[in-house]
């Protein structure tokens, strides 16, 4: 029979194998500016058509960890709605999940989410509007414990034997919580390519008991604040940059996104928009003990034609991890479409 003490020391290793805390399991996107309804719910409905369909997946450590590497999936569509002369609701769902390690510890969520978009100055294709925004959403989280290997199933000679197995019941192997989060916005539109945009959001607002074991206390998921800015300025009539930043602090962890695109504008159709971008981001995050590292160069590609919009990216480790991973981190594809319409009003929005 595993002791107490020895049962915290062995969970404490399963969430290191995990490769974050039960606590700090939020999914990110090095590709953020094309998943805006993971970022932040102001962004809902904010877009230059009426409806937006977004797609999203992420592999990462799959040089360590195989065919455990960490994978997200993410989709989600949202709808801008008039309102008066000049205003907009904004109303979206998203839905994703996130799976990793030997033991499939995952996270799986239902999400929907709001948002108010206020006129507060400009004219018909020059414009800034502050927006608040709000989500609520269902998360499940699962573990299979039954595929972990305990210390009393390794023999006096360090071999495994699984049928010294020592599965002790934890209480629960899946549990489900009501996520809460809310967020802000401002953008400015000077012309239809060139804008930008400062926000930020507060998520896991009610900090929901995220502990798999029943009989140890309550474990309160961490709540996160995301702070991003950005824009699109063109330098000429067919280069232009969209840098952005973003920055992530959850309990006490901290991550930034920084880099930019550069975009050049394709053929002369002005009935089809299309745009071809490269761009290169760094990833900053602090260590546990105390300090900063660099954590990845995030190379990027996108292409954009008329509503689609294709992004690749892909993430070089840079941190002390490269010597096991051999600087392999993660990439992303993602996927977005705008589904247009007449649209009456002359306002643009940032481009996401």
């Amino acid at each position: 029979m595993i002791t107490k003490l020895t049962r915290k020391i062995g969970f404490l290793m399963l969430l290191v194998a995990f490769g974050f805390s039960a606590q700090a399991q939020d999914i990110h996107f090095s590709q953020f500016y094309l998943s805006p309804l993971n970022l932040n719910p102001a962004l809902t409905g904010v877009m230059n058509c009426n409806g937006r369909i977004s797609g999203n997946y992420r592999s990462q450590w799959a040089s360590i960890l195989r065919n455990k590497a960490f994978s997200t999936f993410s989709v989600s569509y949202d709808q801008k709605i008039p309102v008066g002369r000049s205003d907009y609701f904004g109303a979206g769902i998203t839905l994703w999940r996130d799976q990793a390690g030997s033991l499939g510890f995952g996270t799986m969520q239902a999400r929907l989410s709001g948002s108010y978009s206020k006129k507060m100055g400009g004219y018909r294709k020059k414009a800034h509007y502050f927006v608040v925004g709000a989500e609520g959403g269902y998360s499940q989280r699962s573990v299979d414990f039954q595929k972990a290997q305990w210390g009393n199933q390794y023999d006096g000679n360090s071999s495994y034997d699984p049928n010294l197995a020592s599965y002790e019941d934890w209480g629960r192997n899946q549990f489900g919580f009501v996520d809460i989060g809310a967020g802000m916005l401002w953008f400015s539109v000077f012309d239809d390519m060139t804008n930008f945009h400062i926000g930020g959001s507060y998520h896991h607002i009610n900090r929901a008991d995220v502990t798999f074991d029943e009989n140890d206390g309550t474990v309160p998921l961490y709540s996160r604040i995301s702070a991003h800015v950005g824009g699109e300025f063109m330098m000429s009539d067919r280069i232009g940059l969209g840098p952005k930043v973003v920055a992530f602090k959850q309990g006490p962890s901290m991550e930034v996104n920084g880099g930019t695109n550069m975009k050049f504008v394709l053929g002369d159709n002005k009935f089809f928009y299309q745009a071809v971008q490269f761009g290169a981001w760094v990833r900053i995050a602090n260590k546990l003990d105390k300090g900063t590292l660099m954590d990845a160069l995030i190379l990027t590609t996108r292409f954009d034609y008329d509503q689609f919009s294709l992004g690749f990216s892909y993430d070089i480790n840079t941190s002390k991890l490269r010597q096991a991973s051999n600087s392999n981190g993660a990439f992303e594809f993602s996927l977005a479409y705008k589904i247009c319409g007449p649209e009456r009003r002359g306002v643009y929005c940032p481009h996401f």
